[in-house]
């Protein structure tokens, strides 16, 4: 009589072993990580980054801010929206071109990525806490230089903005 165990293979199949797959369930693990930390504060994580761009590059339109990002039109807009819709942004005609519309914090949006701040932070910390932090630091070096060496490849474009912190 053959057992159930004989016919489960020894060696985990090929899936797990990729990068694509262990990425994406990384990304799962720290989307949940940044959820239970955040939850209070009723954010998502492409949320969180859409204020925390914007502290450091006010007044840029909604495209600057996608590529920011690495998001598309689409889901920026929406993303926008929502912002705006809960008082956290505002979208205004721009000083630079009248067709342009700059997207600004409001006080309520820097007050909100403010208490998140400390739940954001310890979401990453809970994230690379497996690691000793040599190897929490090469990790990003590892992720930036393949982001950035296979940037060509993306489907919405990525370009990093230079931190100009909002007062």
């Amino acid at each position: 009589m053959t057992s159930a165990r004989t016919s489960v293979p020894e060696a985990p199949p090929l899936i797990y072993a990729r990068p694509g797959f262990l990425l994406r369930r990384a990304h799962q693990l720290s989307v949940g990580l940044f959820e239970r930390h955040c939850a209070q504060f009723g954010l998502t994580p492409p949320q969180y980054g859409v204020l925390s761009v914007l502290s450091y590059a006010p007044d840029i339109d909604q495209i600057t801010l996608a590529k920011a990002l690495g998001y598309d039109k689409v889901t920026i807009s929406h993303i926008v929206r929502g912002l705006e819709a809960r008082g956290l942004l505002t979208r205004e005609a721009s000083s630079a071109g009248r067709r342009r519309m700059a997207i600004c914090l409001t006080r309520q949006g820097k007050a909100l990525l403010g208490r998140a701040g400390a739940g954001a932070a310890r979401a990453h910390d809970d994230l690379l806490q497996p690691l000793p932090p040599e190897e929490q630091a090469h990790l990003l070096r590892l992720l930036d230089r393949l982001c950035t060496e296979l940037e060509d490849e993306a489907r919405a474009q990525y370009r990093k903005i230079a931190e100009r912190r909002v007062r």
